[in-house]
């Protein structure tokens, strides 16, 4: 009798346990199923961004976000996508790190935002990549080229822009090759923005048998240029390539020249360079510029791309006091590509669904004659760098 007391006793133990085992599955399946789906509603996508929106680079917070709310705010008006619309829950983090972690943890904890989108800045993005990891979110078109958020593939980040590397690449090659210069310096924000388009140039000159002649730096926040060019000038550099944004190399630019001292300058994109431009006036002549979208507006005879002249038009649309830019374009096409990822990803809207979305893209016509494409082991759509040159206060492509 004993014997067949303890083995209901056992087996109602291991029935109980069986159970309990299942039921914790179970609740673990239904959570998870919860987090991917966090922000989404039966009519609304709620999408999350930290991004400058004041100080020295508010116009590059500020121009991403209108380029991609213009696409965003004409595609709700259009019913949205496949039957919801686009919430963007926006904050400005001043392009500084410890901030931008601030604002990522409200948009992930309080707002429980789907996904993240148009971060500004490789020294803020760099610094919330650990928050994107844990909470397994998708950041959807950061304006910054950084090797850091290329290599090694992070699942969750989506990048639609050209590397710094292809950048500086292309630009040492055509200085080198069709300028015919070998004495280049670089100047360069000191942070993890700079170090990485410094690390580039360094890589690009050593394939041709070079290294820079001088490196100068500022602070990211400070206008102080001075020492960095005196470096850079007694060095006689013929060309120097600059990492930075739009106030300080304006400065550096503008005090060259005043001083007698006109080397081929040459700025990677995220200077911003309509706002360098407006800054620099008539000494902005001849500055090179390298952008990885082609100009939004007509230049010459041109008519602009299709895709470019969508942006003009909805940027009049609903952001009017703005004028046409190339950053502005950049925030428009990264949310063309958020809104195809959603688009493919369809009704039954997760984040993982909404990852394998975006890699299933190939050869999507922008209408801005670079096809975007991304793959399970390739989460940059965009290759093409342009060459822009500021003549007469505006920016006239380089055709070769």
């Amino acid at each position: 009798m004993k014997n067949n007391q303890t083995q209901f006793i056992i087996l109602w133990i291991a029935l109980t346990a069986v159970l309990l085992l299942g039921a914790c599955q179970d609740a673990g399946r239904d959570q998870l199923t919860a987090d991917l789906q966090t922000g989404i509603t039966d009519d609304e996508i709620l999408i999350g961004s930290s991004l400058a929106m004041g100080g020295h680079a508010g116009y590059l917070g500020t121009q991403t976000l209108h380029g991609a709310m213009a696409y965003l705010r004409h595609i709700n008006g259009a019913g949205g996508v496949n039957g919801r619309r686009i919430r963007v829950v926006a904050y400005d983090d001043g392009y500084d790190p410890p901030h931008c972690l601030v604002n990522t943890q409200r948009l992930l904890i309080e707002d429980r935002v789907f996904a993240l989108f148009c971060y500004v800045g490789t020294p803020t993005t760099v610094r919330v990549l650990p928050l994107i990891e844990e909470a397994r979110i998708p950041l959807v078109g950061m304006f910054t080229g950084a090797n850091a958020l290329r290599e090694p593939l992070n699942p969750y980040l989506i990048n639609v822009r050209a590397s710094y590397y292809q950048e500086t690449a292309a630009a040492v090659r055509y200085l080198v090759e069709r300028l015919h210069i070998r004495e280049i310096a670089v100047f360069y924000q000191y942070d993890a923005y700079g170090f990485d388009g410094l690390r580039g140039t360094e890589l690009a000159l050593k394939a041709h048998g070079l290294v820079p002649v001088a490196n100068g730096s500022y602070v990211r926040g400070t206008l102080d240029v001075e020492a960095g060019l005196d470096r850079i000038r007694a060095s006689g550099a013929r060309s120097v390539v600059m990492i930075g944004t739009y106030e300080p190399c304006a400065k550096f630019i503008r005090m060259a020249r005043e001083g007698g001292y006109d080397p081929v300058f040459y700025n990677v994109s995220f200077v911003g360079a309509d706002a360098l431009a407006r800054l620099l006036g008539k000494k902005g002549e001849g500055v090179i510029v390298s952008q990885v979208v082609p100009p939004p507006e007509t230049i010459g005879e041109d008519k602009p791309l299709w895709g470019a002249e969508e942006y003009v038009k909805l940027l009049a649309a609903y952001y009017p006091e703005d004028r046409p830019n190339f950053v502005g374009l950049e925030g428009y096409i990264n949310a063309r590509v958020l809104v195809e990822g959603l688009r493919r990803a369809g009704r039954q809207l997760d984040r993982e669904s909404f990852v394998r979305a975006i890699e299933s893209i190939r050869d999507y016509d922008l209408g801005i004659a670079n096809p975007l494409s991304f793959s399970p082991q390739d989460h940059q759509g965009l290759e093409r760098v342009y060459f822009t040159k500021i003549e007469g206060g505006r920016f006239v492509l380089l055709e070769d």
